[in-house]
């Protein structure tokens, strides 16, 4: 009996032991500053999610930072003096283990032309230039052909893509990524029908204005702020109550779902990847200081099983892209798959050779003297996103033009094609020019004002057949171009108005609309004898206002910032700082010129016309001086400006010189070429060692 009554209390006491475990179980955690509990809604529901550690994106790998030697590590065989040897320290990131491939680029195609099917420009811009093979003393036709779209090239890096495009699909690829988060977590359903400004864009679904259907249970996160009564559940239009009464919200930045954006690394992050130093360190020493992404200073492997292959992709010599029959060094006669070769230490593949890769960063000569030690960029323009009169923030619901460089297309489009004196000689308000269209003489002997980025000899047509009718200029042609300048003057009227969403509905409907704009109206209009020459200027202006796309529907609005509200700050004060300290006035030789410092501060003289111009230097689209400039030279003399952006590493193109990580070469943002492509980057958010999460503990003990 006295063993019966023993077990009894045993049993009793080891009841109230497991409910005690249960109970503190259940109990939810409390905030550590003021022991309100996180996740209850009796109080105020503030919420606390779980998270580990932050999800790698498709494609992507960790990339481990910190201190390095950034620059030359090569002799200086160019004398450019660009890259001096710089220590600097960058955050851990994620790469890309291959450059994006012509298949990526076909899905980016589908999809635009799916999504963006009544914006035809839309899928125009974010074609590559497949031009971009062809050489005048070379036969390429088969890779201007067959590369981009032909699946035996499936596999082998994008070119032809400019560094804008390149942006345009790393913005594509994070909501894409970010919609797919989403319908994974049960947050979403697959919409595969939406359209412009339906489209799901990670900024919009933030900011509350990806237009949704009622949330349910299936489709949304319980809303712990939420309540039955008075408010109906409904908090800014961001939850809504289900049948059971349950209210649900939005993902937000807090619950650690969404991954943060795509992008290009920066020249800094770049190199560091490329270098793989983390397979050369030991006890916090370099072994070495690689010029290449391998150790050593050769370009051949050195292990006894692959001795005297070549490690990358690139030329040997004169003539030599490939090696010889039988015996083909690099197996590749211009790019190579994406997963040739070795990678590096990171797992990287042709960070040296292939292609050349665009990076983020605006080229300056001596960056390296000026940049921050800690996460290096030159290229920041802070923006800050559009609200609307309510308090919301605006989305984009047509297509953006940036109206004034089409209008600057068009003029030297006019110049190429007939020589024009300038955009000014044939003004469309000019009624004594257009009353009747007979200017059709080709002015002899005259200097352009505002020479074209195309050089030609003055008086000379840059190729005899775009002259018709015997140096005559073809009327149905004049026609045109006449329609479309008027339009751009008014769009560009109304955007300096700002009145933006106007301006590029003008342009919308009285260009490209398919039933009444001017190209399908001259088309319409036109006799069978002039319908050639409408049909070939048609497709060439519709060619060329295709680079000058901003924006597409469905993305949140975009603005700089400015210095007022900005007063009072201390790390910045104004939007644009490319030229800090390298193109400014203080830098430049006008540094002490009291005459051009007044023109600036009094607002007669632009100060970003200084060393690195990205506009005329003296004439405006009208012909007129600018700040009482005086000379005939339209252009900047250097090739630099706020618009050439660095690429790196060596292509199939390139000799070994090339291939070193620290070199750097530029090159506008709207250019392309066939020795170069691109990688994304993703920032890693939180503890630098990654996935290892707990190693910095580790090493502590």
């Amino acid at each position: 009996m006295k063993n019966q009554f023993n077990r009894m209390r045993f049993l009793l006491f080891f009841s109230l032991i497991a409910s005690g475990v249960i109970l503190s179980s259940c109990a939810r955690e409390s905030s550590s500053a003021t022991s309100w509990e996180y996740n209850n809604t009796s109080q105020g529901g503030f919420e606390k999610v779980p998270f580990v550690d932050q999800e790698t994106g498709p494609g992507l790998i960790f990339i481990e930072g910190g201190t390095f030697t950034m620059g030359r590590a090569e002799q200086d065989v160019m004398a450019d003096w660009n890259n001096r040897p710089t220590r600097v320290t960058v955050s851990s990131f994620y790469m890309d283990a291959t450059e994006v491939t012509n298949f990526h680029w076909l899905e980016y195609l589908y999809w635009i032309s799916r999504a963006y099917a009544e914006y035809p420009v839309v899928y125009q811009n974010a074609l590559p230039d497949t031009l971009c093979w062809r050489s005048p003393l070379g036969f390429n036709e088969k890779f201007v052909d067959y590369y981009l779209r032909h699946p035996a090239y499936r596999d082998y890096p994008v070119v032809g893509v400019s560094w804008l495009q390149a942006n345009d699909f790393c913005k594509w690829r994070t909501d894409r990524v970010n919609e797919y988060v989403l319908i994974r977590e049960g947050i979403l359903e697959w919409n595969t029908k939406q359209k412009n400004d339906e489209t799901f864009n990670t900024d919009a679904y933030l900011g509350g204005q990806y237009h949704l259907s009622v949330i349910t249970g299936e489709e949304g996160r319980k809303d712990l702020k939420a309540k039955r009564e008075s408010d109906g559940g409904l908090h800014l239009g961001l939850a809504d109550l289900n049948p059971d009464g349950q209210a649900y919200r939005i993902v937000r930045m807090e619950d650690g779902i969404l991954l943060p954006r795509y992008r290009l690394p920066t020249e800094a992050e770049w190199e560091f990847a490329a270098s793989g130093l983390i397979g050369n360190v030991v006890d916090e020493n370099i072994d070495e200081r690689r010029i290449y992404p391998w150790d050593g200073h050769w370009v051949r492997e050195d292990v006894d099983q692959f001795r005297g292959g070549i490690r990358a992709n690139f030329v040997r010599g004169r003539g030599d892209y490939m090696g010889i029959a039988g015996h083909l060094n690099d197996g590749a006669d211009v790019t190579a798959p994406v997963e040739s070769f070795w990678p590096n230490d990171y797992g990287l593949f042709h960070m040296a050779g292939n292609v050349s890769e665009w990076v983020m960063d605006v080229y300056r000569p001596l960056s390296s003297e000026d940049f921050d030690e800690f996460r290096p960029f030159r290229g920041n323009v802070f923006k800050t996103k559009m609200f609307n009169s309510t308090g919301v923030v605006d989305k984009q619901m047509t297509v953006e033009y940036d109206v004034h460089g089409m209008k600057e297309y068009i003029n030297e489009f006019e110049r190429v094609r007939y020589q024009r004196i300038s955009g000014k000689a044939h003004n469309p308000k000019d009624k004594d020019q257009f009353s009747s269209l007979n200017d059709t003489k080709v002015s002899d002997g005259t200097v352009s004002k505002i020479e074209s980025r195309n050089q030609v000899r003055s008086g000379y047509a840059p190729d005899a057949g775009f002259i018709s009718h015997n140096k005559k200029k073809d009327s149905v042609e004049l026609s045109i171009i006449r329609r479309i300048n008027l339009t751009l003057d008014s769009a560009i009227w109304l955007k300096n108005e700002k009145y933006d969403l106007e301006a590029y509905q003008l342009i919308n409907d009285s260009i490209y609309e398919p039933t009444s704009g001017i190209f399908a109206a001259i088309r319409t209009s036109t006799t069978s004898n002039q319908n050639e020459y409408a049909y070939e200027i048609i497709a060439m202006i519709k060619e060329g206002f295709s680079d000058y796309l901003s924006d597409t529907p469905g993305k949140v609005k975009y603005r700089n910032v400015t210095e007022e509200e900005n007063i009072g700050r201390l790390n910045y004060r104004k939007d644009d700082y490319i030229d800090y300290v390298d193109g400014d006035i203080e830098s430049s030789l006008h540094y002490n010129d009291p005459e051009r410092l007044k023109g600036i501060n009094e607002g007669t003289r632009d100060p970003n016309l200084v060393m690195y111009q990205s506009e005329h230097e003296r004439y405006d689209l009208e012909g007129d001086t600018i700040g009482g400039s005086t000379g005939n030279k339209g252009w900047p003399s250097t090739l630099i400006s706020d618009k050439s952006r660095v690429f790196k590493g060596g292509s199939w193109k390139d000799r070994a010189y090339w291939l070193a990580i620290g070199n750097r070469r530029y090159l506008d943002e709207d250019k392309s070429m066939s020795t170069i492509g691109f990688r994304c980057c993703m920032d890693r958010i939180g503890s630098p060692y990654g996935q290892n999460y707990g190693r910095d503990k580790q090493r502590k003990r």
